[in-house]
């Protein structure tokens, strides 16, 4: 399964890099105009480091050894809290905030993403990623040369990780969930291809790498390549 420091230094590899350049593609955050982000959830910061550069930065992450291995080139604000930090935001507070890779994690979902919609403003993004099961079907059949997970992913929807136990929800659930008069916008597929393959020697070449970010962002706004896309945000 891993340990926290072999996960944090995955990212630093151009699959785990490339995880992160496709999410600042879709949300397309403007540098022009200084916002106020939160990033929930924010892991090892990574994308809290980056947006900080142009934008003031609220980081939620109340794992110690997660926190510990941030990147923190950038100067923005770590909370060592949850959600009880969440309670005590005001209303329509934050521009953009972020929850990525958080809520599959959470036993109080739904209060969560109450608490997210009522300090964005009305007009702001919440940016949500989210595991897919079908991605992560083919991930454990085709990469992992596993079809036993892949069996027990469809039929059980949830499996043990690092972080706990993780409930993969659906689409929709999420959708019911979103209140504060909130709707879907846009979604897109990511990791649809580059987690499929074994061969990382290849993947630290230029060439690879231009090509399937290039493939990656083409077919991440594809409805057939997103339903077995490893994640969706």
């Amino acid at each position: 399964m891993g340990t926290i420091r072999d996960y944090r230094n995955m990212v630093e590899q151009p699959w785990g890099k490339m995880f992160y350049e496709l999410i600042y593609e879709q949300l397309n955050i403007s540098e022009e105009k200084r916002v106020r982000i939160l990033d929930f959830g924010a892991g090892f910061c990574i994308t809290a480091n980056y947006y900080a550069k142009n934008h003031e930065v609220v980081a939620v992450e109340p794992n110690e050894e997660m926190y510990n291995l941030r990147a923190e080139d950038n100067e923005y604000t770590l909370i060592t809290q949850g959600v009880d930090y969440l309670k005590a935001v005001p209303d329509n507070y934050f521009d953009v905030v972020l929850c990525h890779n958080v809520l599959e994690y959470v036993e109080n979902r739904e209060a969560v993403l109450d608490q997210l919609g009522r300090v964005v403003k009305p007009e702001g993004i919440l940016s949500i990623v989210k595991h897919n099961l079908l991605g992560r079907v083919m991930g454990s059949a085709v990469l992992a040369d596993d079809p036993n997970v892949a069996l027990e992913l469809l039929n059980n929807i949830s499996e043990d990780s690092m972080f706990g136990n993780r409930s993969v929800y659906s689409n929709e659930l999420l959708i019911e969930t979103l209140s504060h008069d909130m709707k879907l916008s846009d979604s897109y597929g990511i990791r649809t291809f580059f987690g499929l393959s074994s061969n990382n020697e290849i993947k630290h070449t230029n060439e690879w790498y231009q090509s399937m970010l290039a493939l990656e962002i083409k077919t991440s706004t594809m409805e057939e390549f997103k339903k077995i896309a490893f994640f969706i945000i």
